[in-house]
């Protein structure tokens, strides 16, 4: 008579092999899953070195100093006195660097923030409520799509932004063509992100667990912004980083053609203006605000993929 005995592979695990095996938090496995992103870590080297530069730097170079010129020192190359060389009208360019660093950072944040509340929001009422109400929200995200967001910059750009004052903030003088920048981009810049959001909620709307709290008398605030949308935080993290970087680019865009971030107030896009009939003569002039904006957008779109990839529970470890 033959005996059959079970495999290991298919006997239960013992107390001894449950104990000994490590439970790791949400939050763990997410850093365990980004840290095995060796590019996403590069890119967090890179944006970290990259806000150390702009804001320790501004206490040795403030925006006084990046403002300052001195015709008789124009257009030098790089040197030990000015690392970075010298603009068309004498200004430091490391400075000036430093200075516009902190507009196009804070453009591209702020942008990113408010398509990030935009974008949920129509997102999340359009896949919770569906109906009538998706149908409509989803009609006016794809005539926002629609509109050609570099035109409208420039467009805006054009005949509003210089009728704009500056404004003081934080000890800095912000041209009023940052605050048309920001609204602008933000305006423009949510669909994607409600289309994602809206496909989450229809999805996690059907869960056991949401059906639970309904039956509880749960109303539905709760059942949206903590049950639902706490589930949905991945592909928002994810599309929200990316955002920073469209942002800072659509910046540059529009100020290399003059109708961006105006004068006094420096970003590295309008520090490119001066540069493109120097290109051989005055190399440096595009050489350094080029190249930190390159790195600065390759940095947040490499720890963009890295959160995708943490955030996403079917990886691996």
């Amino acid at each position: 008579m033959t005996t059959v005995t079970a495999t290991s592979s298919t006997a239960p695990l013992s107390r001894a092999d449950l104990a000994a095996k490590p439970v790791l938090s949400p939050g763990k496995l997410v850093w365990l899953r980004f840290r095995r992103h060796k590019m996403a870590i590069v890119g967090i080297v890179i944006l970290l070195v990259i806000l150390l530069y702009i804001t320790v730097g501004s206490i040795f170079m403030p925006e006084s100093y990046a403002n300052f010129n001195n015709t008789k020192i124009k257009l030098q190359p790089p040197s030990l006195d000015h690392p970075f060389g010298t603009d068309s009208v004498g200004r430091d360019l490391m400075a000036r660097t430093i200075s516009g660093g902190q507009i196009s950072l804070v453009i591209g944040v702020s942008a990113m923030l408010v398509a990030l509340v935009l974008g949920t929001l129509v997102g999340a009422i359009a896949g919770y409520y569906g109906g009538i109400i998706d149908s409509i929200l989803m009609r006016f995200t794809e005539a926002v799509f629609n509109i050609p967001q570099l035109f409208l910059l420039i467009v805006v750009g054009k005949f509003f932004a210089m009728d704009i004052n500056a404004i003081e903030l934080f000890g800095r003088t912000f041209s009023g063509s940052v605050l048309v920048i920001i609204l602008i981009i933000g305006l423009t810049s949510w669909t994607y992100l409600a289309r994602i959001v809206r496909a989450q909620f229809l999805s996690l709307k059907e869960r056991d667990y949401i059906y639970a709290a309904r039956a509880i008398g749960t109303s539905n605030g709760p059942i949206i912004f903590r049950h639902i949308l706490p589930n949905s935080l991945a592909p928002i993290i994810v599309a929200a980083t990316l955002g920073v970087a469209s942002a800072i680019l659509a910046e540059a865009y529009v100020s290399f053609l003059g109708l961006g971030v105006q004068a006094p107030t420096a970003s590295w896009g309008n520090l490119l203006v001066s540069s493109y009939d120097r290109l051989q003569t005055a190399p440096w002039l595009w050489i350094f605000p080029g190249l930190l904006i390159t790195l600065t957008v390759l940095a947040i779109n490499f720890v963009g993929d890295g959160l995708r990839d943490a955030l996403d529970p079917r990886t691996q470890i």
